[in-house]
């Protein structure tokens, strides 16, 4: 199989779990809201398990998008570029 395709098939796979992961937190965090509200509306506890979650969500979406985004081999080409330019003059 081409190298190339196995690739786009396993950032695809990597891409479609981390939407999974964020439509799931999106969807518990609002049941745990109402739940939150409606038994113990002094105590917001709902925040521990919306911060635990939430920091696993943002690692796992920086590691699918930084791969083509920020500090990806592209943009060390980019930058490399950039500054053997400016070294030009």
């Amino acid at each position: 199989m081409d190298e190339n395709y196995v690739q786009a098939k396993n950032r695809m796979h990597q891409l479609k779990a981390f939407y999974k992961n964020l439509i799931s937190y999106v969807v518990v965090m609002i049941f745990l809201v109402v739940i939150n509200y409606f038994t113990s509306p002094n105590f917001w506890w709902v925040l521990f398990p919306a911060l635990i979650w939430g920091i696993f969500v943002i690692i796992q979406g920086v590691s699918v998008y930084s791969k083509r985004g920020l500090f990806s081999k592209e943009w060390e080409d980019k930058k490399i570029q950039e500054y053997m330019d400016e070294n030009e003059d």
